[in-house]
């Protein structure tokens, strides 16, 4: 496993790059870079300990943001970033530290700040942990079992994703992809945010789902204090995974922040 893994989408048109939330792999935003082709090229970031991307011993939102920081100069800078949730965390963070990759900031449902409804992790991780994976036979049975604990069949469904099959060559069997123990246990700093006292100067846009719990507007002082040239948009039937539970809205939003010109208005 490489320290930061990436996957690209499309080979023309501005630089974006996609930072996911906690237990998510970068691939959760390959239908919304799609629909951002041709006028936008997109790299996919898988973040540490998470997909493909190298297991580390402990969480830290500067080192995670100094490596994904690397990976974005190895592609080609400078860069759109979006961030969605515990990956806005490290935009943010990447952001401060490293303004000069970035161009336009996009953070989605996540304040630089303490994340309240972070604690509901502690349950779905703690049930993941929980799940005996030796009994397992096939991967329907890690979804029955885990029906009661987590009735919801789209969260269980997103979570599963990061169940992966073990070769014979390896022993056989189910592991867990993300490196799950550390995470569960390291939900306090997830959920934190470093102390920054710098400013970035660059245009941001927060995107936050209407039914989420995770930004109230007690939290756009210290927003606007880290970022002060900030719109925000909320989008309407979405909860915290804004972008997969409105995505046409998402990519709307997105288009228009990223000045992101139309391949039909080019060719009109």
């Amino acid at each position: 496993m490489t320290a930061v893994h990436a996957t690209e989408v499309g080979d023309t048109g501005a630089r974006v790059v996609f930072l996911h939330g906690l237990m998510g792999q970068g691939k959760n935003f390959t239908s919304i870079a799609k629909a951002l082709l041709p006028d936008a090229r997109s790299l996919l970031v898988d973040l540490p300990s998470h997909g493909r991307s190298e297991w580390l011993d402990h969480v830290d939102y500067l080192e995670y943001a100094d490596l994904v920081a690397d990976r974005i100069r190895a592609w080609g800078e400078p860069v759109h970033l979006v961030g969605h949730s515990m990956g806005g965390k490290v935009a943010m963070v990447l952001a401060q530290r490293h303004p000069d990759l970035i161009e336009r900031l996009v953070i989605v449902d996540i304040t630089p700040g303490h994340s309240e409804g972070a604690s509901e992790f502690d349950h779905l991780l703690g049930s993941l942990d929980r799940l005996d994976l030796a009994s397992l036979t096939r991967r329907a049975d890690a979804d029955a079992g885990l029906k009661d604990a987590i009735p919801s069949d789209t969260v269980r469904g997103f979570l599963l994703q990061n169940l992966r099959s073990v070769p014979p060559s390896e022993g056989g069997g189910f592991a867990w992809q993300p490196n799950l123990k550390m995470l569960l246990s390291s939900l306090d700093v997830i959920g934190g945010f470093p102390d920054l006292d710098t400013t970035f100067d660059h245009p941001v846009l927060w995107i936050a789902g209407e039914t989420s719990e995770y930004i109230d507007d007690e939290d756009h002082p210290a927003m606007r204090r880290l970022f002060p040239h900030t719109r925000f948009v909320t989008i309407k039937g979405a909860g915290h995974w804004v972008h997969s539970e409105q995505p046409t809205a998402f990519v709307s939003a997105l288009k228009v922040f990223l000045q992101l010109e139309s391949h039909e208005s080019r060719s009109a």
